[in-house]
């Protein structure tokens, strides 16, 4: 008997089931068929997230144990649409999602279409929320759906905005693209190969591919904190940290103010998306004065033991150079030069390297061409006046006036006279391997200048670093005047240092736009700099120097 029973019940189990599988696949095949026929037959067109559309490659920040910290990821939203050739009483549901969803009816109209409309997806509202959704529910309307749509998320909001950039529709259809950064650098690996139905057939979407960055979040936080104190400090109307592996080229932190958030770039001007790393160039002012004394002792047109006579001002094709402290200091060497930053001196040298010598190295730095880095339109100064016969463009190029840079491609000139002459190429992908450009100047001269360097910043004391020796060099660059010609009252200061100078684990650069009171190097950047490289050999727990 109890066999019998629970024969019965098994039974009755089994027919529920089955009464279930039919209700469900008719709600699927009959009552929901024309939405799913519309997602198939929309896929080619508008590549439904979910559906056909493949996923986004994220992007990742790493750290000095190579842990993957994701940048850039996914998050579905919910999208409300309309099937235009479903819709029934187009004033009514018109009049319905208007008080529904708060949205202007006329409005709601537009984004709809007409009864004629081909289409078969028209999107109302995009990253609908939990109510709104909730509303389109229980008013049932016919040819209105919800549907889950992936959108890019930035978790770390204005963190590397200027290097991740963001997405934005394509100028074609509606589907997202990358519109800056490494979002639209990389755009064909990230975003995949849609699939597509053809002769009742799929064929699977390809997924994006991931990337990981060299970027360490830790130094990427650190510099982005000392930038925002050094900005706001100061009043600037800018600035840029780079932090790079000279061994490498490897960048370990790319930072830009002022930012956006990507999750919110409308929010912000267009001009900000720039980044100022590589779309923005200066004249860098007085670093140039150590990649002209490496030229020179390259070109051996000097030696450590070359002197000159400094009245303080030197005329060249006419025009006067004066030192920046307005003083003169007599007889001095080329170490001397560099700690004192003379402006006189270093002109001097740049006509005995004489003018097709040193543009020919100039070239060698990478300053006529872009550095290649994985990011979009990047733009490139101008040594230009060098080529010009007249002594006062040398003169000045010597020492970073009347010629134009980018950060990035300074800190690219810098790293080679870091790595003992050799550059390499600036990179931000952690799977690409390291590149060499080849040697720029012998490791003899990269030696010398070095040791000057360091004993600039000995001197200085503003960079110095118990137990380690730093290599480093201020630039405080005037900002030309375009309306009234000649300079304004503005600079822009820049700092370039690398350490442990004896084997370099990190190089960094940073810049200050138009600093209030026209504050000089030493009072801004270079504090700055100490802070930063501080962390960076607390961070890795780098061993002193062995000099």
């Amino acid at each position: 008997m109890g066999n019998r029973i629970r024969f019965t019940t098994l039974i009755f189990i089994l027919f529920g089931a089955y009464i279930y599988l039919i209700l469900n696949l008719y709600n699927l095949q009959i009552k929901k068929g024309s939405f799913y026929s519309a997602k198939a037959e929309t896929a080619n067109t508008y590549q439904l997230a979910g559906f056909l559309e493949p996923h986004r490659g994220v992007i990742n920040f790493t750290d000095k144990a190579g842990a993957l910290i994701p940048a850039i990821t996914n998050k579905t939203y919910s999208t409300i649409f309309a099937v235009p050739g479903e819709i029934g009483d187009f004033e009514e549901t018109t009049n319905y999602l208007s008080d529904f969803l708060d949205i202007p009816e006329a409005k709601i109209k537009s984004l709809i279409g007409t009864k004629n409309t081909k289409s078969l997806y028209r999107p109302i509202l995009k990253r609908a929320t939990d109510s709104d959704i909730e509303k389109i529910k229980k008013a049932n309307l016919n040819g209105i759906y919800v549907d889950e749509e992936e959108y890019r998320y930035y978790p770390f909001k204005t963190s590397a905005a200027h290097l991740l950039g963001f997405t934005g529709p394509s100028s074609k259809d509606d589907k997202r693209i990358g519109r800056y950064g490494l979002e639209k650098f990389f755009e064909t690996k990230l975003a995949g190969v849609p699939g597509r139905v053809s002769s009742g057939k799929t064929f699977n979407a390809k997924q994006g591919e991931d990337l990981s960055l060299t970027i360490d979040k830790n130094i990427q936080a650190k510099s982005e904190e000392i930038l925002k104190n050094l900005y706001t400090k100061f009043k600037a109307t800018g600035g840029s940290i780079i932090v790079s592996s000279p061994k490498t080229g490897s960048i370990l932190a790319m930072a830009s103010i002022p930012n956006f958030d990507p999750n919110e770039f409308s929010k912000s001007a267009i001009d900000t998306y720039l980044n100022p790393v590589t779309q923005a160039v200066y004249e860098p002012g007085s670093i140039f004065k150590v990649l002209t004394m490496a030229i020179g002792f390259d070109t051996n047109k000097i030696t450590e033991a070359t002197t000159y006579n400094d009245t303080g001002e030197i005329i060249l094709s006419g025009k006067t150079i004066k030192n920046w402290d307005l003083k003169a200091h007599g007889k001095v060497n080329i170490r001397q030069i560099i700690e004192g930053s003379i402006n006189t001196g270093t002109a001097y040298v740049g006509s005995l390297i004489g003018r097709e010598d040193y543009y020919k190295y100039l070239v060698k730095f990478g300053f006529t061409g872009k550095t290649n880095i994985q990011l979009p339109d990047e733009v490139i100064g101008s040594i230009s006046n060098v080529k010009k016969p007249f002594e006062i463009n040398l003169g000045t190029a010597a020492f970073g006036q009347g010629i134009s840079v980018t950060p990035i491609a300074l800190l690219k000139a810098v790293s080679a006279l870091a790595n003992k002459g050799i550059m390499m190429q600036p990179n931000l992908l952690k799977s690409q391997k390291p590149v060499s450009l080849g040697r720029i100047v012998s490791e003899d001269a990269a030696k010398r200048i070095t040791s000057i360097m360091i004993s600039s910043v000995d001197k200085a004391e503003v960079a110095k670093l118990s137990n380690f020796k730093i290599a480093g060099k201020t630039g405080t660059g005037q900002v030309p005047d375009f309306k009234k010609g000649g300079y304004s009252k503005d600079v822009i200061d820049t700092y370039v240092g690398f350490g442990p100078a004896s084997n370099p684990a990190f190089l960094i650069l940073i810049k200050l736009d138009k600093p209030a009171g026209a504050a000089l190097a030493g009072q801004t950047v270079v504090p700055a700099f100490r802070d930063l490289a501080e962390f960076i050999i607390n961070y890795y727990n780098l061993p002193p120097d062995n000099l």
